[in-house]
């Protein structure tokens, strides 16, 4: 059945996951857990993210950025790497100097393990009086152990207890002041080891239920599928000293493209927080997308606690501040997520559409088909739901006559023009807009000459409709008629519905001459004076 070749990829260079660490979870109990609140969103943008940028963020735009993540509701942001550039402690210095945060946002910043940057990242932190969190990390797996710090376990444990001492040392017992500690790599570190070192640091700092620790769980490099990562979280969950006392929060990369399910099911294996970025910017293939995490939420009818029902408006500055453009197909956000250009779908969501306008109630289940969540909720017109190229079929087109135009099609009309939309999308090729379509019909069923010879017809049936172009409203005149076997159109316009009545008589009279000049046969034909 599968005919595929070997690909002469070097993959036996890599070893999976359960090579490189002990999973030792067998009995899980997340796969049957669901999610039904938020956790609490800890948006890195200002610190990982803006290290992952060629041309890291100016004060302007980190300030925007900031501003617009209290506005929407974030309540705890990571704001910058203090100790690494004058640019991120002088950041922080003007939040602090200046009163920018919020009475009830607490900021985070980060640190590694080492007195001297620890002292830096006190310092910038000075005189805030809101809650801040020091985020204090050090990488614990094997080969960053043994390659990059060169230290073994016991070395490497007394680093970071040395480091967990000065940080409260150097805090002087701020009661405003929280801890939190990231053994970076986490999804790469014997579980022993990690475990041992995070009750140490719970121990070191005291944690208790009412001045918790912070225990972050990196996927500093996202190695293996998702359920992986949640048995490695439902194990520290189960085992952790103090659970009680301990916030448990993830920080999912996306090397494998699977961030997002990384940190869902990592909360359904007991995380109570998630770091990421709004949109997943970050260092290689970037964080965990928080907007996409919180959206899933939305659409599974769980209140994401953050407000993105101006998108568009979040986007444009995310942008701004990242210089980094958001991918058409990017989740929820993107241009054209909420767009159809195939017929079937299109036509399923025009009927879905249909069917939502005779409840007449906003509050009714969602059920539109192709469509997770109202566009309206996020600030999305229905204008782009729809859009036509020679992918799409009658439905679609349909639609955008009625939404742009008023313009309301017979079945078979539908249909007929749906043909003469196919053919010019299939020469040209491209998108067309509603503006195009109207044209296209006006071309293809619109003979409105003055001196049109009446020829008899069998006329099958006539219809009026109102269009609106260019801010006027006219009446729209359809004939429909037989000839040889074969179902024509036509179309005529005026400012009433007997003159548009009468113009369509014309163009059926126009259209029936040019029939007979481009047909051999000689056609037969009923009466048209009743319509004309």
């Amino acid at each position: 059945m599968n005919r595929q070749q070997p690909s002469g990829m070097p993959s036996h260079r890599y070893r999976d996951v359960f090579s490189r660490v002990d999973v030792p979870l067998t009995d899980r109990s997340w796969p049957s857990n669901r999610i039904t609140e938020a956790p609490l969103w800890v948006p890195v943008d200002l610190r990982d993210g803006n290290q992952a940028l060629p041309e890291p963020m100016n004060p302007a735009r980190k300030l925007a950025f900031f501003e617009l993540m209290v506005e929407i509701g974030y309540k705890e942001i990571e704001v910058g790497y203090p100790s690494a550039s004058a640019a991120d402690f002088d950041f922080v210095r003007l939040l602090a100097e200046q009163r920018l945060i919020p009475d009830d946002v607490t900021i985070v910043v980060f640190t590694p393990a080492r007195r001297d940057l620890i002292e830096r990242t006190v310092a910038s932190v000075a005189e805030i009086a809101t809650d801040v969190v020091i985020h204090m990390y050090t990488a614990t797996a094997p080969t960053w152990r043994d390659v990059v710090l060169r230290r073994d376990v016991a070395d490497l444990s007394d680093l970071i207890a040395r480091g967990g001492r000065d940080v409260l040392e150097l805090c002087g017992g701020a009661d405003n002041v929280r801890f939190e500690f990231s053994p970076e790599v986490f999804n790469l570190t014997e579980p022993d080891v990690v475990l041992d070192i995070c009750d140490a640091m719970t121990t070191l700092w005291d944690a208790t239920p009412d001045r918790p620790v912070i225990l972050n769980l990196p996927a500093t490099v996202e190695v293996a599928t998702p359920n992986v990562y949640a048995d490695q979280i439902e194990y520290m969950h189960r085992n952790l000293a103090r659970r009680e006392s301990v916030i448990l929060s993830v920080h999912p990369h996306n090397d494998r493209g699977t961030g997002v399910a990384c940190a869902e099911l990592a909360v359904l294996a007991g995380a109570q927080r998630v770091e990421g970025c709004v949109f997943g910017n970050g260092e290689r293939t970037g964080n965990v997308d928080i907007a996409t995490l919180a959206l899933n939420l939305h659409a599974q009818g769980v209140d994401p606690m953050i407000d993105f029902s101006d998108i568009d408006r979040i986007r444009r500055v995310v942008e701004h501040a990242t210089g980094i453009e958001i991918h058409p197909r990017h989740p929820y956000v993107g241009d054209l997520v909420h767009t159809a250009f195939s017929g079937t779908h299109q036509d399923a969501i025009r009927k879905g559409f249909a069917a939502r306008r005779e409840q007449a109630d906003d509050d009714a289940p969602w059920t539109v088909p192709y469509l997770p969540i109202d566009p309206a909720d996020i600030g999305r017109s229905y204008d782009a739901v729809i859009r036509v190229n020679s992918q799409s079929g009658k439905g679609g087109i349909a639609h955008l006559l009625e939404s742009e135009f008023g313009v309301r099609l017979p079945r078979r009309l539908e249909i007929a023009f749906a043909s003469v939309v196919q053919e010019r999308t299939d020469h040209a090729g491209g998108e067309v807009g509603a503006s195009d379509l109207w044209t296209m019909f006006v071309d293809a069923f619109v003979r409105d000459v003055d001196d049109a010879q009446v020829v008899e017809v069998d006329v099958i049936g006539s219809h009026t409709t109102t269009v609106t172009v260019d801010g006027v409203a006219r009446s729209v005149g359809l004939i429909e008629w037989s000839t040889g076997g074969r179902t024509r159109w036509a179309a005529g316009i005026g400012d009433t519905e007997p003159r548009a009545e009468a113009a369509a008589a014309r163009s059926a009279a126009a259209i029936a001459r040019e029939c007979q000049r481009s047909e051999s046969s000689t056609l037969s034909y009923a009466s048209l004076n009743a319509l004309s």
